[in-house]
């Protein structure tokens, strides 16, 4: 596929350098181009999100996927619409609300993609990168306040991990990768993809309820179709400080500004768990 256009977007975390692109007929696409060594990632990622537009969901189509010139190519159909992270904050409680019941709909739908059959069992898998955050962190020269209320917690919850289902995941769930296109929801960047426990999916959730909790609440109960039961608040408190606990070692190479962000995060996750006390989030019962 050849482009007569390209105008850079600016967004992300991955490195890649992406594209708003246009063919000789004015038709609008989305180019990512990556490292070679991501070319069984991007595999991966083109798949799921293929089986996904085969669902009906509402995400991108992928159009091409290749491998030239010492890159990877990956091509979707461009969406106009709205980042939901600069959406979200102007629109009325109950259409946030709405749209976060969407979003767990898509979640759910996007969960009956099941698992790799060779996945690794995944109380095992979980485990070793409990014990690995755990040793980040404690090897970190940085800590958070009361960052011991996490691994009291995921040390106190092990259990939990226990003969838990697999799926295929996005492995980005959040607003930061969700837009608003003529007012219905759709996800983009499936550029993470994984297997796991569908309930894990939920820990970039943090994201979502600092921005709006009324999303927050609406993507839980969209999913569950209701209020879902305490072993998920359970499961996912421990999913939450897992993820927190590492993000202070990641942030570190991206300097005081990214660390502080990181901070703040952690306690606010321990102002919503109560030190980690009650599993279901201050966001959910408000």
């Amino acid at each position: 596929m050849e482009f007569t256009r390209l105008e850079e977007v600016r967004a992300g975390w991955s490195g890649d350098r992406k594209y708003h692109a246009w063919d000789d007929g004015g038709q609008e696409f989305f180019l990512r181009l990556s490292q070679p060594e991501k070319w069984e990632k991007a595999q991966s990622a083109f798949a799921l999100q293929e089986k996904a537009f085969q669902l009906g969901l509402p995400v991108s189509e992928p159009i091409e996927l290749a491998q030239e010139e010492g890159q990877v190519r990956f091509v979707e159909r461009w969406l106009s619409g709205q980042m939901a992270e600069d959406a979200l904050p102007a629109l009325p409680q109950e259409e946030q609300y709405r749209l976060g019941r969407e979003a767990g709909e898509i979640l759910r739908a996007l969960h009956t993609i099941p698992a790799p059959a060779e996945a690794e069992d995944w109380e095992s898998r979980f485990n070793r990168k409990i014990e690995r955050k755990i040793q980040l962190y404690r090897e970190c020269p940085f800590q958070y306040e009361n960052g011991e209320a996490f691994i009291r917690y995921m040390e106190e919850n092990r259990g939990l991990l226990r003969g838990r289902p697999q799926c295929m995941q996005h492995g980005d769930y959040h607003t930061g990768n969700m837009m608003l296109c003529g007012g219905k929801l759709f996800v983009i960047d499936f550029d993470r993809p994984d297997a796991g426990d569908p309930w894990e999916e939920f820990n970039r959730i943090v994201w979502s309820a600092q921005l709006s909790p009324a999303f927050a609440r609406g993507t839980v109960d969209g999913y569950f179709d209701g209020a879902p039961p305490l072993a998920f608040w359970k499961l996912l408190a421990l999913y939450i400080a897992s993820n927190t606990l590492g993000s202070l070692p990641w942030a570190v190479p991206f300097g005081e500004e990214q660390m502080d962000i990181m901070r703040e995060q952690a306690a606010q996750v321990l102002d919503w768990y109560d030190g980690m006390e009650n599993p279901v989030p201050r966001w959910y019962r408000a």
